[in-house]
């Protein structure tokens, strides 16, 4: 905390020096997000915007600031002056797609998305955003497809599995939809309890000889898949 203090201490001193310096006023808004004081850090963020043109981070800063207090439809006016200013700043349209996702634009959420992945493709969360607007969109297959890419890049997010239990779920295919709500469990993922207790007629439903070995068959297969990729 005193490192933070002194931070913002030698920013206002370098304003009182250079009321005009526009990196000072986005470094205390910074400081001031971190601490939690919104209003402080809005107010920094709006003088650098202020006393730079260029500010796209700043605009970025606020729309995170705009989310923790509710208002999206702010989020979203931040990004798209941030997407903007610097048309390539890919964080600005993966944050732009979660928006939209929220309020339901789906169609503009998935675009968003798209372009955010096409600038930086190892944006985790936009790929896992874009799987769950496709979910909403009802395109399940191509949920799917998409949270198995954002697994292959972060093979340990335990809510894309938990993305693929539900996709899973809502085609039918119950046996998967419990392996992988089981993976997301194992890696720490707390799963919805009505979640769980939907799938509870189907875990008995496998446990049964039959399904067992079947399922040990899957298994089976789905190991020496995984083994002959690695090699």
């Amino acid at each position: 905390m005193q490192d933070i203090e002194q931070f913002i201490a030698e920013q206002k001193l370098r304003l009182a020096q250079d009321p005009k310096c526009a990196s000072s006023y986005y470094n205390l808004g910074v400081a001031f997000m971190n601490q939690g004081k919104f209003d402080e850090a809005i107010d920094a963020f709006e003088q650098a915007i202020e006393e730079s043109g260029r500010m796209f981070e700043a605009f970025v800063n606020l729309g995170y600031i705009y989310f923790k207090e509710g208002d999206i439809e702010k989020v979203v006016k931040a990004n798209l002056r941030a997407v903007e200013i610097e048309p390539r700043y890919a964080r600005g349209y993966a944050n732009l797609g979660f928006a939209y996702l929220q309020m339901g634009k789906t169609n503009d959420a998935i675009e968003a998305l798209h372009k955010a992945l096409e600038l930086n493709p190892e944006i985790v969360q936009a790929w896992c955003n874009l799987a769950n607007a496709y979910l909403q969109k009802g395109d399940i297959e191509e949920s799917i497809e998409t949270n198995k890419k954002m697994l292959k890049l972060a093979p340990d997010f335990a809510l894309g599995y938990n993305n693929l239990a539900n996709a899973y779920y809502m085609k039918g295919q119950f046996d998967e939809a419990i392996t992988y709500c089981d993976k997301a469990v194992m890696l720490g993922f707390e799963a919805h309890p009505e979640f769980m207790e939907l799938l509870e007629p189907h875990r008995r439903k496998a446990k049964k000889p039959s399904a067992i070995k079947s399922k040990t068959k899957q298994s089976m297969t789905k190991s020496k898949t995984q083994k002959k990729g690695k090699s």
